[in-house]
C-alpha cells in the first residue's frame, strides 16, 4: 500500500512538538539575562535551537560548487562570511566551514536544507555534518559590547581591524568560541553547548559595571 504523505497541519504539529521538548543549554539564564541587560547600553540573550551545519570541501573542487549552490557560496579565507538570505557560511579553516540557518531551517522542524547539502554533497570528498546540538548561540548588543568582549577576548575588536561581517574562531575566558560581528554593536557568540552556561554566567558579570544602574 502506498505511503499517505504528511498533510500541512501534521508536519506543523510535529514540529511544534519537537520544538516544545527541546531544552536550550543556557535555559536557566534566561531571567539573569533580562535582568542584567541595559537597553541602549549592553543588552545579551540566548538565540537557542539555530540550526549549524559543518561542511568540508577542498576549495575550488567540483563537491565546494554544489554545497556553494546551496548555500549561496562558502567563505575564501579567515574571517569571511558567504552566504544568502537567512542562511550564513562562516570560515573555520581550510575547507571547514559552519552554516547558520534558522531554527526553522532543521529537518525536525520540517526544514531540508541538511538534505539539500547531503544531496549536493553526493559521493564527493568531503562532509554534511548537523552540529546544532553541538553549540548555542549568544547575541551581545549595545555600544559597550565590545568592551565587555574584550575583558577576556584576546582578538583586537577595534572596528578598524573587526569589521562587521566578519567571524573567527577564538576564546573568550579561555572557553572556544566562534565569535561573529554581525553589525557595528552586534555579536553573536556560539560555544559548545558544554562551556555555555560558564560563559553566560562570565558574560553577565562582565557586562555589570555597564548595565547596573548607578548607586547613588
Amino acid at each position: 500500500m502506498a505511503e499517505t504523505a504528511a498533510s500541512p497541519t501534521s508536519a506543523k504539529n510535529l514540529a511544534d512538538k519537537n520544538l516544545a521538548v527541546r531544552v536550550s543549554p543556557a535555559k536557566q539564564l534566561q531571567d539573569a539575562f533580562a535582568a542584567g541587560s541595559l537597553a541602549g547600553t549592553v543588552e545579551l540573550s540566548e538565540l537557542p535551537f539555530l540550526t549549524m551545519v559543518g561542511l568540508r570541501a577542498g576549495a575550488g573542487t567540483e563537491t565546494a560548487q554544489r554545497l556553494a549552490s546551496v548555500t549561496g557560496g562558502l567563505p575564501a579565507r579567515s574571517g569571511d562570511v558567504a552566504g544568502n538570505g537567512d542562511t550564513s557560511v562562516l570560515w573555520l579553516g581550510p575547507g571547514e566551514f559552519l552554516v547558520v540557518a534558522p531554527t526553522e531551517a532543521h529537518e525536525s522542524l520540517g526544514g531540508d536544507l541538511i538534505r539539500a547539502l547531503q544531496d549536493a554533497l553526493g559521493d564527493g570528498e568531503g562532509q554534511v555534518v548537523d552540529l546544532s546540538a553541538n553549540r548555542t548561540t549568544f547575541e551581545l548588543t549595545g555600544p559597550q559590547g565590545r568592551a565587555v568582549l574584550e575583558k577576556g577576548c584576546s582578538l583586537d575588536l577595534h572596528p578598524r581591524e573587526f569589521k562587521a561581517g566578519t567571524a573567527v574562531s577564538t576564546e573568550i575566558a579561555n572557553i572556544p568560541a566562534i565569535l561573529w560581528k554581525t553589525g557595528e554593536e552586534s555579536f553573536r557568540i556560539f560555544p559548545r553547548a558544554s562551556f555555555a552556561e560558564f560563559l553566560g554566567r562570565w558574560l553577565l558579570d562582565a557586562m555589570r559595571e555597564y548595565a547596573s544602574p548607578e548607586v547613588p
